[in-house]
């Protein structure tokens, strides 16, 4: 059986997240929009943040990557994703 995720585009990976950030804020999200900073999320919906990205990406958040400008907009959580699934530590 292949994993449907194993080889999402960055595209997939920013719907996806959008659309979870969509059902929980009621709000539209621009891939580059801070989350934060607009009010509408606080610091401790990063935590659901992080728990969404495990479960729907297969991938383990931990340490540095907890950091929450990983968590800020769709594109930097899809970024993060990105380079989980590809084994990168980002250095």
């Amino acid at each position: 059986m292949t994993d449907s995720t194993t080889e999402l585009p960055v595209a997939a990976i920013e719907q996806r997240i959008g659309a979870f950030l969509e059902a929980k804020t009621k709000l539209t999200w621009e891939p580059e929009e801070d989350l934060f900073t607009s009010g509408a999320v606080s610091s401790l919906f990063a935590m659901e943040l992080v728990v969404f990205v495990e479960s729907a990406f297969q991938v383990a958040v931990e340490g540095p990557d907890l950091a929450m400008d990983n968590f800020r907009t769709v594109r930097a959580m899809s970024s993060l994703v990105t380079r989980l699934r590809s084994g990168g530590d980002g250095a």
